[in-house]
């Protein structure tokens, strides 16, 4: 059987893989999560931090961080076009999937996940430290963003009225039947509960071990090919902002191998807040 990081070791390393290239000059290791205080309370070894609602988006236009802001960002974290990024962060990845996802859309060539996160690498009890580092600043080109990865909401309602596209609904069972807006203390939300018609719901968390590393590629086909999504047909991935549809997005397009996955980072923010959108409850 098969294991994630056996599948997709170009995208997807151990924690193991990164304690041993701590010291790799060539390597940059990025925390991005959920609690952004989590980082200042220990972090890996060498480990950069950035703030996910402040650094990776633009705020005004609730949008991706524009392509001028990405080349700062990358060039102040130490990071140049021919480094390998590795990243990591809380709740299995979420956020870190995300920051992943924007890294392909500007074109980055080397960029993986932590198989696991924070969460394993604490599990394992291996070394912290509170210490910031401080970064050499680096030259940074970013390409034009590649859009063919995310989906705008006129691709979405196009999938949901003519079926030409899968769409995976990535959120609790609570949230896709409209029991609740959004997980508990998280604030952005919407005007109405329910999914997109036609939907199937696969929460993102079915695809995690219970050490928050990927199921083996095995049970992953299993799990969505179960609901019907074999990526005969595009995928679109979706939830409430996008971050959680990442990690589904990274599951699909790069452990499974489908061709045509893209992420809605609208999600059900926007789509819950449109007027006169068709919404689907059980």
């Amino acid at each position: 059987m098969a294991t994630a990081v056996q599948a997709a070791s170009n995208v997807l390393v151990s924690t193991s893989w990164v304690e041993e290239h701590l010291k790799d000059a060539k390597v940059r290791v990025v925390e991005v999560d959920v609690d952004t205080k989590a980082y200042s309370e220990g972090h890996i070894p060498g480990a950069i931090g950035w703030d996910w609602g402040k650094q990776l988006c633009d705020t005004v236009r609730r949008d991706i961080i524009p392509k001028s802001k990405f080349e700062q960002l990358m060039g102040q974290a130490g990071i140049s076009n021919e480094t390998t990024v590795i990243l990591y962060g809380d709740n299995n990845n979420w956020f870190a999937a995300w920051a992943l996802w924007q890294l392909k859309i500007y074109g980055h060539p080397d960029v993986r996940l932590m198989d696991g996160g924070r969460k394993k690498w604490l599990a394992e009890s291996r070394e912290l430290t509170q210490e910031a580092p401080k970064a050499t600043p680096a030259a940074y080109r970013a390409k034009e963003p590649d859009f063919s990865i995310r989906a705008f909401l006129p691709q979405v309602q196009d999938a949901s009225s003519k079926k030409g596209a899968d769409l995976v609904d990535v959120r609790s069972p609570q949230e896709f039947t409209g029991e609740i807006l959004a997980p508990p203390g998280l604030p952005e939300t919407c005007q109405r509960g329910g999914h997109v018609p036609g939907a199937k719901n696969i929460p993102w968390a079915k695809a995690c071990n219970e050490d928050g590393t990927f199921k083996s590629v095995e049970e992953l086909k299993a799990l969505y090919g179960g609901a019907g999504i074999s990526g005969g047909k595009p995928v679109i991935a979706y939830c409430r902002i996008g971050e959680r549809s990442s990690h589904t997005w990274f599951v699909l397009k790069y452990l499974l191998g489908f061709k045509d996955v893209r992420n809605y980072d609208g999600s059900w923010t926007e789509w819950g807040n449109l007027v006169a959108a068709p919404v689907e409850k059980p």
